[in-house]
């Protein structure tokens, strides 16, 4: 048969090595998958979740065919997680093979990965044949098409035949027969083996022969038992005889270890190749689509994207979340409505300390992140661009703090996000230079808006800078002298009594430094002040 090529994530053998050489591949670090919640969100054993990021439509629609199969067809997913740990033992085996010396233990390993071979074939057929009309995406129809004409074909049953032969060979080795001879002091000369048996040797012990009613001696009953383990032998002198019968054994079997691994090389490798290289991601696709099912049984809303051209660098969303604070909150979680637009292509956004400025920071990439991994977004309608790179600023305790200091440090990751991203990048920054007095951060802040600007990326600036967001009038005046994108103010809204709503408007700052509301929250009003002198 012909090599199956295939694939869970990208349509054809050229996008996986166009991606492989970081061609469409959106610059994501694991540090933003931390900062945005999404590593906690799809936690992978045998890859990098960083790994699977792309820029390429092409790809997003693909992967949006696959878990569309998937969530309306869970036996996919069961399937996957079942055959997940076989696939597993397989390239452990292939490992453990490869620095196998001895081939006793390669005859034995390849045995037991032509089990699993035909095991992995068993599983994906039974799982996935019955469903087959139920799908819709190519590369699943196409895997449970090849599935079914290896478990049809003429060499997967040979392949059986001969596993059962060979099976059978190796479980009917009971013992082995030794035969040795003395030279004329009575010392052992030669030594090797004469057979190998399909019957264990019988004890030679008298109540032995009582029980089974029978004094007769022959080839298999044992006359005096030999001692290699003597009191007073080291380990090397205990596994002496050990390793001298294996090798022996090796030796009778070497004929049927090169037959046999030419097998393995014509009927699994030729076969089960796909499935290994897949492998990490059969695990990315569980995972996401687990994740998927948990926010659908909360309720929550998930659509497919709509795509847009780069240069259109649209992101318009409606009933936006963060599915990181969704699955971890009891109660309802709060839709927003956002949108990068030709007004506001870079936000500040001010508001009361726990109004939601970080959640809705980081809702924004996380839509863009479930995006660009293939999954449905965290919204009830998403309109995108696929974005270049996402980039992070968030607060952080890196060492670089302790030679550069906190704003030194904080300087150096805005001066790593500037030299990383492009008009196509998102960039998020979240309570950024809060490690320097209001004056020098909203200075700093103002310069560093102007660059975003300057580059022309979509850009949302949480702060609790109020001034610098008061600014935005003569930051757009500034901006545009040099043909710069618009800056706009969103507000985290608050009511009268301080009650959150986690609603973000798209309004100007009000005027209130919210100082009150932070006093409140500290207990340093002075009515708390008052009560808590009044309590001494």
């Amino acid at each position: 048969m012909s090599t199956f090529s295939f694939s869970l994530l990208y349509p054809t053998p050229e996008q996986r090595a166009q991606h492989m050489t970081a061609e469409n591949r959106p610059t994501v670090s694991d540090e933003t998958a931390e900062s945005l919640g999404l590593a906690e969100l799809i936690k992978l054993k045998n890859s990098s979740l960083c790994e699977y990021f792309t820029a390429d439509p092409a790809v997003i629609n693909y992967r949006a065919e696959i878990f569309a199969d998937m969530l309306a067809v869970p036996e996919i997913a069961a399937t996957f997680v079942k055959v997940l740990p076989v696939l597993a033992d397989i390239s452990e085996l292939r490992r453990m093979s490869a620095a196998s010396e001895r081939t006793t233990d390669e005859y034995l390993l390849s045995l037991s990965e032509i089990e699993l071979y035909i095991s992995s074939v068993e599983i994906l057929r039974d799982g996935l044949s019955p469903v087959r009309d139920k799908l819709h995406s190519t590369s699943l129809i196409a895997l449970c098409d090849y599935i079914k004409t290896i478990a049809e074909s003429e060499y997967y049953t040979e392949l059986n035949q001969k596993l059962s032969e060979l099976t059978n060979r190796v479980r009917d080795i009971k013992s082995i027969t030794l035969g040795v001879n003395l030279d004329s002091t009575l010392r052992a000369d030669k030594c090797g083996v004469l057979s190998i048996n399909p019957k264990p040797f019988k004890s030679g012990d008298t109540i032995d022969k009582i029980l089974r009613m029978s004094f007769k001696s022959d080839e298999y009953t044992l006359i005096a038992p030999l001692s290699p383990f003597a009191k007073g032998q080291n380990d090397n002198q205990k596994s002496a005889m050990s390793i001298a019968i294996n090798n022996a054994i090796g030796d009778v079997f070497k004929s049927s270890v090169r037959s046999w691994k030419k097998i393995v090389q014509s009927y699994v490798l030729d076969n089960t190749n796909f499935l290994i290289e897949v492998m990490p991601e059969i695990e990315f696709v569980i995972c996401a689509t687990r994740l998927m099912e948990t926010l659908r049984e909360k309720g929550l809303p998930l659509c497919t994207p709509t795509l847009r051209p780069a240069d259109e660098n649209a992101f318009a969303a409606k009933g936006l979340y963060n599915p990181a604070v969704a699955l971890a909150i009891t109660e309802a979680s709060v839709e927003n409505d956002f949108a990068f637009d030709k007004n506001g292509m870079i936000y500040i956004l001010t508001g009361p300390n726990r109004g939601g400025k970080s959640v809705i920071t980081c809702a924004v990439g996380l839509a863009a992140a479930f995006c660009q991994l293939g999954m449905l977004a965290p919204a009830r309608e998403f309109t995108f661009s696929p974005a270049t790179g996402i980039f992070t600023h968030f607060p952080t305790e890196s060492g670089d703090t302790v030679d550069k200091g906190r704003l030194g440090e904080e300087c150096a990751r805005l001066n790593d996000i500037f030299a990383a991203c492009d008009r196509g990048a998102i960039v998020l920054l979240d309570e950024s230079l809060s490690s320097t007095g209001a004056y020098e951060a909203s200075y700093i802040g103002a310069e560093v808006l102007l660059g975003f600007s300057k580059v022309g990326c979509r850009t949302l600036f949480s702060t609790h800078l109020h001034t610098l967001a008061a600014r935005v009038d003569e930051l757009n005046a500034e901006a545009a002298a040099f043909g710069g994108t618009k800056m706009d103010t969103l507000v985290a809204k608050i009511a009268e009594d301080g009650t959150r709503s986690f609603k973000i408007l798209r309004t100007k700052p009000d005027g209130k430094s919210y100082a009150r509301d932070i006093a409140e929250k500290y207990g340093l009003s002075l009515d708390k002040i008052t009560e808590t002198i009044g309590k001494k």
